[in-house]
């Protein structure tokens, strides 16, 4: 049973995408007509890291609540 929290990341960091795009319809169109890209890649990274901050917090308080419970 120690080795499924192992093998569920395993298999979670497998699964994700090598690079996510992540952009309201918006954004992608004012972005897509600029010349080289490099705000289009900025923004990008922007949206990536702060959809991502939520789910790194409610996995760490899940793991603490989870390692309090099983004292």
């Amino acid at each position: 049973m120690k080795a499924f929290p192992f093998f569920f990341l395993f298999v979670v960091f497998l699964l994700l995408p090598e690079h996510t795009e992540a952009q309201c319809s918006m954004c992608r169109a004012v972005l897509e007509s600029e010349e080289g890209q490099a705000t289009a890649k900025g923004i990008n990274d922007g949206i990536v890291y702060l959809m991502a901050v939520p789910y790194l917090l409610v996995g760490v308080v899940g793991f603490v609540v989870y390692r309090m419970v099983k004292k």
